[in-house]
């Protein structure tokens, strides 16, 4: 038996309507062209699916069969059409991001409360998973958006600019460094530097500072939660690099201090990377227009 959406559609409309006129005007069809269809689905069915001497025309065990049905399926297919209308019109769809930058949840969740306010129908999900391989999932179409500092020529992704920062260097008020005004590659030579979990390529401090000099700190450790860090660091234990946002309020703490890298100014920018295609949407460059403001009022207190 081939059953199509219209011959469910059919059957609910002749029992809304108790007869063949009132349904083929539901249907928006000629009353003859109703009945065409409805001989065609009981003979494909092989059985009556109505009681042809009852008026208002009822449905038969058959049709009630049918009936029951197409009440499930349609409602399905027609929230499935609104859907659909919806994200052709960009008032829904998905931003599933994943991150390259521990440091980012930090302005991240402010940015996406806002978000979430303007554009309540669009499914936000943060891919914390995916953190790493987070490129090769945006192409892949698993996430919709990467945050990264490291743009990379691909075809069909676009790098978004964000918005610029400083790495900076933070320790402990007693620390021996706490005296220089700039921090270069030698002085970590004697300290114990605290990163983030990732390769030295995602660490500002390697990539801008110690790679080039060819310089090691004496020992690393790994810790997973900026809060953990800063509290590493106000007890002594090391030193870290992070982000000018994430030290917007530990520079006026008594128990920090905090300096520039050097010897030269250093400036990283974030990007946000998208399929190319995905870009323009309206909720996509919202977020982006977001991305790009709030952070900065982070960096400025």
């Amino acid at each position: 038996m081939h059953l199509e959406f219209r011959h469910l559609r059919t059957i609910r409309a002749i029992h809304q309507a108790g007869g063949l006129a009132r349904a083929a005007d539901l249907l928006n069809m000629t009353q003859s062209a109703l009945s065409h269809q409805v001989k065609g689905l009981e003979d494909q069915a092989g059985i009556e699916l109505f009681v042809r001497r009852s008026k208002p025309l009822k449905l038969s065990v058959a049709g009630f069969r049918m009936l029951k049905l197409a009440e499930r399926i349609l409602p399905e297919i027609d929230a499935l059409e609104e859907d659909f209308k919806a994200l052709k019109s960009g008032k829904t769809g998905r931003l599933h991001i994943a991150m390259e930058c521990h440091a980012c949840f930090d302005w991240l969740f402010p940015v996406l409360e806002l978000f979430r306010r303007a554009w309540p129908e669009v499914d936000v999900d943060i891919r914390a998973g995916l953190a790493f391989e987070a490129l090769p999932a945006l192409m892949r179409e698993e996430v919709d958006l990467v945050i990264s500092s490291d743009p990379v020529d691909v075809p069909g992704m676009m790098f978004n600019p964000l918005f610029d920062y400083h790495p900076m260097f933070v320790a402990a008020a007693n620390n021996p460094l706490a005296g220089k005004e700039v921090i270069v590659a030698e002085d970590f030579r004697d300290q114990m530097l605290i990163t983030y979990p990732v390769s030295r390529d995602k660490l500002d401090v390697f990539t801008e500072i110690l790679s080039p000099a060819k310089v090691e700190p004496r020992g690393m450790r790994q810790v997973e939660l900026t809060a953990v860090i800063l509290m590493l660091v106000g007890s002594n234990r090391g030193v870290s690099v992070l982000p000018d946002w994430v030290l917007r309020d530990i520079k006026l703490h008594a128990d920090y201090v905090t300096r520039p890298l050097g010897p030269g100014v250093i400036t990283k920018r974030l990007y946000a990377a998208t399929r190319a295609e995905d870009a323009l949407k309206p909720y996509m460059a919202y977020f982006l227009k977001l991305g790009r403001s709030e952070p900065v009022k982070l960096q400025r207190g």
